[in-house]
C-alpha cells in the first residue's frame, strides 16, 4: 500500500522548505532596526514645525544669513551684519542651507536636526550591536528614540541633536582605534570632536576623556606608542577645533560683525569664556548684564540698523539682544538645585535620569562579571567608552554652579546614548 501522506508531505516539503534559522536572523535585523527608525522618524517629523520657529534668536540669525555669503559666512545675527550669534557656524550652516534649498520655513530649519537625530538612532543601534548583540542595539536604539530630552530637542533648531550625531560617529572611530590601534581611526575620531567644537564649541569637549582613556587602555599597542597617537590626535582636534574661531579673529573687525556674547571681540575669547569656562565655574553674570558690544549699557534697545531688539530662549545659553549685546541668561532655566539629587527632581527627572539606575546596574554587573581585560574584551571596551562618558556628562550637572542652570536640557542629551546603551 502506497503511503500517501508521506508523498503529499515530500512535495510540500520540495515547493516550500522550511526557513533556515540564519535566513531568519538576517531578516529580523534589518526588519527590526526599520520599526525603530520609523518609531524615530514619526517621532521627529511629525507635524514638524507646527509651533512656529522655535528659538527665534537663532531662527533670525539663519534669515539673516541667507542674504549674504558674508553673513553666512561669519554667522550673523541680523541682516547688516552687525553682530554674530554666541554659537560656532557648522550646525548653521546646514540649517541655512537647507532654508536655501527648501525656503526659509519651519520645517526647513528644523530639518537637520531631526534627520541627525533619526541618524544618531541608527548609529547608535550598530554602537551597541558591535559589542552586546541585536537585542541590546534594538533597545538601546529605542531608548534613544524615544526619550522625551532628545525628542524635543530633534525638533527644533537648537544644535545639539547635531552635536550628538557627531560624537556617536566620534565613539565609533575611537572604537575601531581602540581595537585595530591604528591613528587613522584615532584621528579621525579627531575630526569629529573638531567638527563637534565647531557645532558647540567646549560642551563638546565633555567627551573626550573617555575617547582618550579608552584608546590609552585599550590599544594593542606600546604604551609610548599609544602617547604619541593621542598627542597627535589632540594636536589635529584642536586645529580642526580652531580653524574657524582664528579665521574669524585674524578678519579685521572693520569686516566682519562683532562677536556676541563677547567682551573683546574675540571668538577665541567666547569659546574659551561664555561657552567655556564661564559655564563650568558659574561665573557670567545674570540676564541683561552686558556682555556684548562696548558702549551699550541698556538692554532692549534697538541696535544700529534698526533691528528690534531680541530675547535669547533661556534654552540657548544666551541672553537678551540689545544695544548692549548679549547678556548671560544666568538662572533662567529652572532646573533645580545645582547637586547629584537634581538629576532625579523636575524637570529634568522626566527627560532621560529615569534611565540611570538601569544604565548604571547594568553597567555594574557587567564589571563585576570579569577582571578588567581592555585590550581582550571587548565589552569592557565598549563599558569603558560608554560609563565613562556618561559619568562624565552627568558629573557636570550635578556641579553645585549657577551656571549649568541655563543649559541642563543640552547637556543632559549628550548622556542618552550612554544611558540608553547601559540599561
Amino acid at each position: 500500500m502506497i503511503d500517501t501522506t508521506a508523498t503529499v508531505s515530500d512535495s510540500r516539503s520540495e515547493r516550500w522548505p522550511e526557513p533556515k534559522a540564519g535566513n531568519w536572523q538576517r531578516f529580523q535585523q534589518p526588519v527590526g532596526l526599520a520599526l525603530v527608525a520609523l518609531v524615530s522618524i514619526f517621532m521627529n517629523f511629525y507635524q514638524l514645525g507646527q509651533n512656529g520657529y522655535g528659538n527665534q534668536y537663532y531662527a533670525a540669525a539663519i534669515r539673516s544669513m541667507l542674504d549674504s555669503w558674508h553673513n553666512f559666512f561669519f554667522v550673523a545675527f541680523d541682516p547688516g551684519g552687525f553682530v554674530t550669534v554666541d554659537k560656532p557656524p557648522l550646525g548653521f550652516w546646514l540649517q541655512a542651507a537647507s532654508a536655501k534649498i527648501l525656503g526659509f520655513t519651519p520645517f526647513s530649519i528644523f530639518l537637520p536636526q531631526a534627520l541627525a537625530g533619526v541618524l544618531s538612532v541608527i548609529l547608535l543601534y550598530y554602537l551597541v550591536r558591535r559589542h552586546f548583540g541585536v537585542m541590546a542595539g534594538w533597545l538601546a536604539a529605542l531608548a534613544l528614540a524615544i526619550s522625551p530630552i532628545s525628542v524635543v530637542t530633534n525638533r527644533n533648531n537648537t544644535i545639539d541633536s547635531t552635536l550628538v550625531l557627531v560624537m556617536l560617529l566620534g565613539a565609533w572611530m575611537v572604537m575601531k582605534a581602540a581595537e585595530a590601534g591604528k591613528l587613522r581611526w584615532l584621528l579621525l575620531c579627531a575630526v569629529c570632536v573638531g567638527l563637534g567644537f565647531n557645532i558647540k564649541m567646549l560642551e563638546a569637549y565633555l567627551v573626550v576623556p573617555a575617547y582618550g582613556l579608552l584608546y590609552l587602555l585599550a590599544a594593542p599597542k606600546r604604551l609610548w606608542v599609544r602617547l604619541i597617537h593621542l598627542a597627535l590626535a589632540a594636536l589635529l582636534m584642536l586645529t580642526i577645533s580652531l580653524s574657524w574661531a582664528v579665521a574669524v579673529d585674524l578678519t579685521p573687525t572693520s569686516q566682519r560683525p562683532y562677536v556676541g556674547s563677547s567682551q573683546d571681540n574675540s571668538e577665541i575669547s567666547l569659546a574659551l569664556g561664555y561657552n567655556g569656562v564661564q559655564r563650568l565655574l558659574g561665573s557670567f553674570g545674570l540676564g541683561g548684564r552686558n556682555t556684548g558690544i562696548p558702549g551699550g549699557n541698556t538692554t532692549g534697545q534697538n541696535p544700529p540698523n534698526g533691528t528690534a531688539g531680541v530675547q535669547a530662549p533661556p534654552t540657548t545659553g544666551g541672553g537678551n539682544f540689545g544695544g548692549g549685546g548679549f547678556g548671560g541668561g544666568g538662572g533662567a532655566f529652572n532646573t533645580g538645585t545645582p547637586d547629584i539629587l537634581r538629576l532625579f527632581t523636575q524637570p529634568l527627572g522626566g527627560q532621560i535620569v529615569w534611565l540611570l539606575p538601569l544604565a548604571l546596574l547594568g553597567m555594574l554587573a557587567l564589571a563585576w562579571q570579569r577582571r578588567p581585560q581592555f585590550r581582550d574584551d571587548r565589552q569592557q571596551q565598549s563599558l569603558l567608552l560608554w560609563g565613562a562618558g556618561c559619568l562624565r556628562s552627568q558629573s557636570s550637572l550635578a556641579r553645585p554652579v549657577s551656571s549649568i542652570n541655563i543649559t541642563s536640557p543640552p547637556w543632559l542629551l549628550l548622556s542618552v546614548p550612554s544611558s540608553a546603551l547601559g540599561s
